[in-house]
């Protein structure tokens, strides 16, 4: 199997070191880059070293207090998460009844179900209840090996509401101590009180974001970019306000039609297209030329049983790294198992598991904008999973199931022994 190295002279002494294991670092554009007698050394949240354990500059206790026996574990960096809605109220488990009855997601989003309903149930809830119903949700996440989220508003629809989902966005990273990136999603669907005004619920949300922007809300700026969403027009008045704030973009491209979705974002330079399974060459030929990530939702592909496959062939062939990410959501996919999406992704888009971990870790950081994590080198967060499984495609192969021994983020243990 591949090998890499990384270290750094030791001038102070490391604030831990993990021994005995078996290192998937995901140098190099390919392959795991395992290290099968691997160690880590990290300071001050970050790796100082990343290489076999023979190559430690000196004796595990003489570099740090802290030295951790992986006992032969596999470790892969920190799962990455980069597309969820886990902050919302209530849940949409009648309309997953009324899809199997045939009920297509469309026809309930016209009915007043869908997205509305869970704004209702996110309007009612106060700061603390929505934070009492959501944290579960990224627990689940972090406890099967997340330790970067995403979490995107979009329920409350108005500025008071988003206030508060982003709030409790903010309000999780803190309790379980890993990082959380905001992404505000005014532009989600258009509540009651604008229907037939969709302009001005733009003007409105284009209002808002200078205002969350300033209390230190908002990472990126998303919008739903579909006929049953918003139109092209209007996704680039929001994207226009958030590229006037700094903001980085990202969009919910091309999932029920090709709408050029993929494109438009590619041409604000966005971080990401996701969705986008009917996006065309010339989208993917547009993401290629702006650095943009191909995020794939395989949990919202399988539970509303679309047969639209992304174009897998043309981003591979174009070189668009593709991400995977659970799209947690309470209608279209209720997923709390970024494991589970990776699997997904190996059955219904033929992904391999490497393809898919690094899906779940490189690509996904590059779809944050977060060069810092992803991989297991010097220089990187010293965000770490020890896992306990025989090979690295065990982590996609096996269908949940308690793989986790332990999650490090920032070289600190927040989840042992699960």
């Amino acid at each position: 199997m591949e090998a890499a190295v990384a270290t750094e002279a030791v001038d102070v002494r490391w604030d831990g070191v993990l021994v005995n294991a078996r290192l998937v670092t995901l140098t190099g554009d390919a392959g795991y880059g395992v290290i099968e007698d691997g160690a880590l050394g990290w300071r001050d949240g970050m790796l100082a070293f990343a290489g076999p354990r023979a190559t430690l500059p000196a004796a595990p206790d003489a570099l740090a207090d802290e030295v951790v026996d992986a006992q032969g574990d596999w470790v892969t960096p920190g799962l990455i998460d980069c597309h969820t809605h886990v902050v919302f109220g209530g849940d949409r488990a009648g309309e997953f009844e009324q899809r199997l009855q045939g009920a297509s997601y469309e026809e309930i989003a016209r009915a007043g179900g869908g997205i509305v309903s869970t704004v209702r149930a996110t309007r009612e809830a106060d700061e603390d209840e929505l934070f009492a119903q959501s944290l579960p949700r990224a627990r689940a996440l972090r406890d099967d090996g997340v330790t970067t989220l995403e979490i995107k508003s979009g329920y409350g629809l108005d500025l008071e509401n988003e206030r508060k989902m982003l709030r409790v966005a903010r309000r999780i990273g803190g309790e379980l101590g890993i990082t959380i990136r905001t992404t505000f999603l005014g532009a989600h669907a258009l509540p009651p009180e604008y229907a037939g005004r969709a302009d001005d619920y733009i003007a409105a949300v284009c209002a808002w974001l200078p205002t969350l922007h300033a209390e230190g809300l908002v990472d990126a700026v998303d919008a739903f970019c579909e006929r049953i969403g918003f139109t092209a027009a209007q996704t680039q008045r929001v994207f226009e306000t958030a590229r006037a704030l700094g903001l980085p973009v990202k969009l919910h491209a091309d999932q029920l039609s090709d709408g050029g979705g993929a494109a438009l974002v590619a041409g604000f330079g966005g971080l990401s297209a996701d969705h986008v399974e009917y996006t065309s060459e010339a989208g993917v030929a547009a993401m290629k030329r702006a650095g943009s990530v191909a995020v794939l939702l395989p949990g919202a592909f399988h539970v509303l049983r679309e047969t639209t496959l992304p174009p897998l062939d043309a981003f591979r062939s174009h070189g668009v790294p593709m991400a995977v990410a659970t799209d947690c959501n309470p209608g279209t996919s209720p997923l709390q198992s970024l494991r589970l999406a990776m699997s997904l992704a190996c059955t219904h888009f033929r992904l391999t598991p490497e393809e898919a971990l690094r899906g779940a870790t490189v690509h996904a950081a590059q779809a944050l904008g977060m060069p810092d994590r992803g991989r297991l080198v010097a220089g990187q967060r010293a965000d770490f999973v020890r896992w306990r499984i025989g090979q690295p495609a065990q982590l996609a192969y096996w269908l949940g199931g308690d793989l986790v021994s332990a999650v490090h983020a920032g070289g600190r243990a927040v989840a042992t022994d699960l």
